[in-house]
């Protein structure tokens, strides 16, 4: 039996709360899966481990500023609103904080960041067992129109900062980042600028985009003792006619397809598990869970951020480090351990890793 065992400890001071001054400008752990070896190099280094011919895969999702904030009507509490998942348009299931409370049938009315009123309020209809609760916004003809006013960047509760900060509003984004959906950034992507990335074009990497927008699910510690009676969160993917032929062409000619981030991992396996083991073009939802002994199917090489203990990040990478076998996790901890050693940078806006 497999179990979620894939813990470590972090010094709190390693919890990166804000990024280097420029993107390219973190540090990366470059792990040879192979001998397991490691070695420390810039993030703008990254070019001299890509060769001509590969194809590297990164998930232009953009993150909704999909945090409210409101009061009650009639006893005018305080709520903070954070937008989880579109039913239908102006119909979303949150999470509410506080929510214990909440029943159905309590109507919100939310302000904008400078504290006004906003004339766009909810009912809460419904409550799930995970505790989220189904919103209908009124006031608006859709509240995604009114997020650019209303919302707040939803950054990871380990990073602190005071209320209507605006330091994230562009740095939480890829500067690819294309369709809005995600309620958390697909992190590994940050650390790329457009003039790296013409660099890479230069250099003969090809570059395609794929989207899965991010939900909460994406940073849920696995709580079941056991691997497989965990329930894996659902997410929405789209894979364009562009990126499945670049990806097709380089599996057919025996050239790399590098992915961006675990999300960009979660949408190629999961199109090559549905199409007989090859990238199709087409837009879904996955619950694909990735963890040691995976054999992966298409991609080829792995950069990624520094993931959270018992987290299904950290068990997808554990996989990659050694596909079809158990041994990845105890080959990625004891790369943790080297970068918390380093004192690498950890989380959302922390350093990343590439593992060849």
């Amino acid at each position: 039996m497999l179990t979620a065992d894939f813990d470590y400890h972090l010094p709190p001071e390693l919890i990166a709360q804000f990024p280097a001054p420029q993107r390219d400008q973190s540090r990366l752990l470059v792990l040879d899966r192979g001998s397991g070896k490691t070695t420390h190099r810039q993030f703008r280094d990254v070019a001299e481990y890509l060769r001509p011919g590969d194809v590297l895969i990164l998930n232009n999702s953009k993150v909704l500023p999909a945090r409210l904030r409101g009061n009650k009507s009639g006893s005018g509490g305080q709520i903070e609103v954070l937008l989880v998942e579109e039913n239908a348009t102006n119909d979303w299931w949150v999470m509410l904080r506080p929510g214990k409370r909440v029943r159905a049938g309590t109507r919100i009315e939310f302000h904008d960041r400078s504290g006004g009123a906003a004339e766009v309020s909810a009912t809460v209809k419904d409550k799930n067992d995970e505790g989220h609760c189904r919103l209908e916004f009124e006031g608006t003809a859709n509240i995604v129109n009114e997020l650019p006013r209303l919302g707040e960047v939803p950054l990871p509760p380990y990073i602190a900062r005071a209320a209507n900060a605006t330091s994230d509003v562009e740095r939480y984004q890829t500067v690819y980042a294309q369709p809005a959906g995600s309620v958390a950034a697909p992190t590994a992507g940050l650390h790329f600028t457009d003039a790296l990335l013409e660099d890479l074009r230069a250099r003969g990497v090809q570059i395609g985009f794929v989207t899965l927008h991010v939900g909460l699910g994406t940073f849920a510690p696995v709580k079941a003792e056991n691997l497989e009676e965990h329930v894996m969160h659902e997410e929405r993917y789209v894979i364009g006619d562009k990126t499945a032929q670049l990806v097709h062409d380089a599996k057919r000619e025996g050239r790399r397809v590098i992915a961006v981030g675990t999300t960009s991992v979660r949408v190629l396996e999961s199109s090559a598990a549905a199409n007989k083991w090859r990238v199709s073009a087409s837009a879904g939802k996955t619950r694909i869970f990735i963890h040691p002994p995976y054999d992966f199917q298409i991609v080829d090489a792995l950069l990624t951020n520094f993931h959270l203990p018992q987290s299904t990040l950290l068990m997808l990478v554990s996989a990659f480090a050694s596909p079809g076998k158990l041994e990845g996790r105890e080959m990625v901890l004891r790369a943790y351990a080297g970068a918390i050693e380093q004192r690498y940078r950890f989380y959302s806006y922390g350093d990343a890793m590439l593992i060849l």
